[in-house]
């Protein structure tokens, strides 16, 4: 993380093989949000100091303004692999978005499941808003062994997003919010530092069988008297999905 942000060499042949990654941003609104980014082989062309995405976000953040900081992942599920890119928003067009990065670097394979993303790649969609959880999407995050969360840090103006995975029933949803406990992972602290300072938080569940994305934002803190749990209280809803019948 200390020697200069490059996407050159592996990391740009880890991203054109990719076909998802998860991206923070904020909307026009000044809402922060995690959403899918999805395309086929190729549409994460990565070279040198810029990353070059050439689909849109889906959900709350079609409408992406530029002159932002950004987070994004791009992930494997087969082979377990990942890759965190952050930096400046700097063009957005009709088909895709341009970051100017500022750090670029892969994290360990722990606690990731494989998907099967094909229901995710279908191009009709309905957005819909909320402002509480609903059954369903209580029953999605009870249910879910991976979400996206996506954090900021105002003073350094960075913006990151963050693989969570753990056994199905990890995640758990109380009154109005949600909880965790935080895995030991790469111990690089990038999304509890972030928290530690700045409580903006936003999540992203996949239902990797239907298609559908739940995105939630509101606001985070870290209880460290319990072994580091993290509680989430969403303030905005937006659900993803397939028309329905």
């Amino acid at each position: 993380m200390v020697a200069p942000a490059s996407l050159a060499g592996g990391a740009a042949r880890f991203l054109a093989e990719r076909t998802f990654a998860a991206l923070t941003a904020r909307d026009s609104r000044g809402t922060l949000w995690t959403s899918p980014v999805i395309g086929p082989k190729g549409f994460l062309d990565g070279t040198d100091t810029t990353l070059r995405v050439h689909a849109l976000p889906a959900g709350p953040l079609q409408v992406l303004p530029a002159g932002q900081p950004a987070g994004m992942i791009a992930i494997d599920f087969a082979t377990r692999c990942r890759l965190r890119v952050n930096g400046d928003l700097t063009a957005v067009g009709p088909d895709g978005f341009e970051i100017d990065v500022e750090q670029a670097y892969g994290n360990c394979p722990q606690y990731i499941h494989h998907h099967d993303l094909e229901s995710l790649a279908a191009t009709e969609r309905e957005l819909e808003r909320g402002d509480r959880l609903s059954p369903d999407d209580i029953a999605l995050i009870q249910q879910s062994d991976t979400f996206f969360l996506g954090t900021t840090h105002q003073r350094a103006r960075g913006v990151d997003t963050s693989h969570r995975g753990g056994e199905p029933g990890f995640v758990r949803v109380e009154e109005s919010h949600v909880w965790w406990p935080d895995y030991p992972g790469n111990n690089l602290f990038n999304s509890l530092g972030n928290l530690a300072v700045d409580d903006t938080a936003s999540l992203l569940f996949l239902d990797f069988g239907t298609g559908l994305t739940l995105h939630l934002s509101g606001t985070a803190a870290i209880d460290w008297a319990t072994g580091r749990t993290v509680h989430f209280t969403p303030s905005a809803i937006a659900r993803w999905h397939p028309p329905r019948p």
